[in-house]
């Protein structure tokens, strides 16, 4: 059986929801973002331990199937904007209908009316918090990470970074507050 879990987004999260699992005495067979393979269907009221625990620990069980789709859309932009080591070359909605095999219009209507924002902006959010850790990282120039993130250019990274955070690059690097913000939170 499969169950879904909204909220993962990193290998840390797949670690906890793996020992949180055994700790209530479910051995998952494989343990994914957002999907968690159990060799058996657990009853009624295991689910329902499970769902509380994860409540506890900042996760949630999705048993809509809609729900279960815009998790997958979310899961699949999240890997390739924070866990590919690939530049980012791709047209999202090309990169989201290659691994869900429906409609671009039906997945972004479908987003837009669960989540209240457009994939297009949840995307955009999600390459910002990137940016924002590699400035922090302060290991790449700026130009690098432009071409890393698969921007044109410099100054339309600068543009969309200060129209999302409201500080340019160069600030947001210079203060080294802390302005990201979880992957969740997004």
């Amino acid at each position: 059986m499969v169950i879904y879990v909204k909220n993962m987004v990193c290998n840390r999260c797949k670690m906890v929801v793996k020992s949180e699992l055994e700790k209530l005495g479910f051995h998952p067979l494989a343990v994914e973002l957002g999907e968690v393979e159990l060799k058996d269907t657990p009853a009624e009221e295991d689910l329902e331990k499970i769902a509380k625990r994860f409540a506890e620990i900042g996760f949630e069980l999705i048993d809509d199937k809609r729900s279960r789709l815009i998790e997958r859309v979310k899961t699949l932009i999240v890997e390739l904007v924070h866990h590919s080591d690939e530049t980012i070359q791709v047209n999202v909605s090309d990169y989201l209908v290659q691994h869900i095999p429906m409609e671009y219009k039906y997945l972004s209507t479908l987003f837009s009316e669960i989540e209240g924002t457009t994939i297009e902006k949840f995307y955009i959010s999600q390459r910002i918090e990137r940016v924002k850790e590699l400035l922090v990282y302060d290991e790449w120039s700026l130009s690098q990470i432009a071409d890393q993130m698969g921007y044109s250019s410099v100054a339309y990274l600068s543009t969309q970074f200060k129209k999302v955070t409201g500080l340019t690059p160069s600030h947001f690097k210079s203060i080294k507050e802390s302005k990201r913000k979880p992957l969740d939170q997004l």
